[in-house]
């Protein structure tokens, strides 16, 4: 097998600057793409932050950090993923968007590049298709805040090599990640089974079972997550969740894939989570508290 030595990455938000700062840590010449400057000043900025809690926590050398922030290239430019032995996508769960973007890509990188999708719901099928590599397109789901979470899903649709999954396999490893083998139904593993359980939460919620405060602190403590399942929603982006359970309930047509009435009421009202502020949570304050969400049950009065 070829050695993988420049990555690229498509996206430099949140998730694509965390697979940037991944890489180059773990020793890769990396190009960040974004569409505009104060995207990829934004992503840079957020790649030497993290990089900067990291050497204050003693967990990164600050040699090491400064050689890594070397490896990083910034570009507008699709033309500079020209020369990526793998390309990995990181933009809007969009699919009109995405291959508009692979079909660019194919007519510019040569034959051997690898390109992975870091999709959280779509399938990996229906990208390749967009190309004339479908056996070298393969799925690369990090999770999020990247650098800290240990887990690549690696996703091998109908159509990739066996060279192509065992290659992309051996890149997550070599990021210092545990990468586990996933088959190309949406959702993967970890979304298939998480999402349902967050829609739920927010079902709980709007039923009045319990207040926001109460359903996060009682899967916390009852089932030892990190973080309950309302505070996750608005970690990860209620808009986010809304736009991947649409997909997943498109696939499936599933009811427990279905978003309830209560989260896309909230995110129609700009309620998206910690990205810009209120969702599940106010966090204009210091502790957040529970956001008045108008549910009439009184359950989401503090005591």
């Amino acid at each position: 097998m070829s050695q993988i030595s420049k990555v690229g990455v498509l996206g430099c938000g949140l998730m694509g600057s965390g697979i940037a700062q991944a890489a180059a840590a773990a020793g890769f010449t990396t190009v960040a793409r974004d569409v505009a400057d104060p995207l990829l000043e934004k992503g840079r900025a957020g790649i030497l932050k993290s990089m900067g809690r990291l050497v204050e926590k003693g967990k990164l050398r600050a040699a090491d950090r400064d050689a890594a922030a070397a490896r990083l290239a910034f570009t507008t430019d699709m033309a500079d993923l020209l020369n990526c032995d793998i390309v990995i996508e990181a933009v809007t769960e969009d699919l009109a968007l995405k291959n508009a973007l692979w079909r660019e890509l194919d007519g510019l990188c040569p034959p051997a590049t690898i390109f992975a999708s870091n999709t959280s719901s779509l399938t990996i099928a229906a990208m390749a298709a967009a190309t004339r590599r479908p056996d070298r397109f393969v799925g690369l789901h990090f999770f999020n805040p990247v650098p800290l979470m240990p887990l690549v899903e690696v996703v091998r649709t109908v159509t990739t090599s066996q060279e192509t999954f065992d290659r992309a396999f051996a890149f997550a490893r070599s990021l210092g990640k545990e990468a586990v083998a996933a088959t190309d139904n949406p959702g993967f593993i970890v979304n298939l089974l998480l999402v349902p359980y967050l829609l739920d939460a927010a079902r709980a919620l709007e039923r009045g079972t319990a207040s926001t405060v109460d359903l996060d602190r009682a899967m916390q403590l009852g089932c030892g997550h990190p973080m309950g399942p309302l505070t996750l929603l608005d970690y990860i982006g209620l808009d986010t969740v809304v736009r991947i359970a649409d997909i997943m309930f498109d696939a499936y047509r599933e009811p427990r894939y279905a978003a309830p009435p209560l989260l896309q009421r909230m995110v129609v009202a700009g309620y998206h989570g910690r990205k810009n502020g209120r969702g599940f949570y106010d966090y204009s304050v210091d502790p957040p508290v529970p956001s008045e969400l108008g549910l009439g049950t009184g359950v989401n009065s503090q005591r």
